[in-house]
């Protein structure tokens, strides 16, 4: 039976925190990813394997990384959040970011699309990315 939208919506704010800011993306794909993950993010690899070997390398990378829900957005098997990530080692450290999550009926993670841009340090507007 299909899980519902705000079901899929807790579980892929879960997922995130606990692959991004808890940094143990390997509990995080056996708890939330499904039989299958197809990744549409060109920097990482298609598969279960390859995004905990990625997060894994990036935990290391970038300690304290840290990423705050801005807006969810549920509706029928896709999940979007919008997001600020924060990585304090990298020269740029704010990022604004959009996540797509595709649930099957278990509700379960099996696909994701993203797109990621730096925060500028001006803008021509007072209205914030987020």
């Amino acid at each position: 039976m299909p899980h519902t939208p705000d079901e899929n919506r807790k579980n892929a704010m879960a997922f995130y925190d606990l692959m991004f800011n808890q940094c143990r993306p390997r509990e995080a794909v056996e708890r939330y990813v499904g039989a299958s993950y197809t990744q549409h993010n060109p920097h990482v690899a298609d598969g279960k394997a390859a995004f905990i070997e990625y997060f894994e390398r990036m935990a290391k990378d970038y300690p304290g990384k840290q990423v705050f829900f801005k807006r969810s957005v549920a509706e029928g098997p896709l999940v979007v959040l919008h997001c600020q990530q924060l990585w304090p080692t990298d020269p740029n450290k704010d990022w604004a970011g959009i996540d797509i999550f595709r649930f099957d009926d278990d509700g379960k993670i099996v696909e994701h699309w993203d797109v990621l841009q730096v925060v500028p340090s001006e803008s021509r507007h007072s209205n914030t990315m987020f």
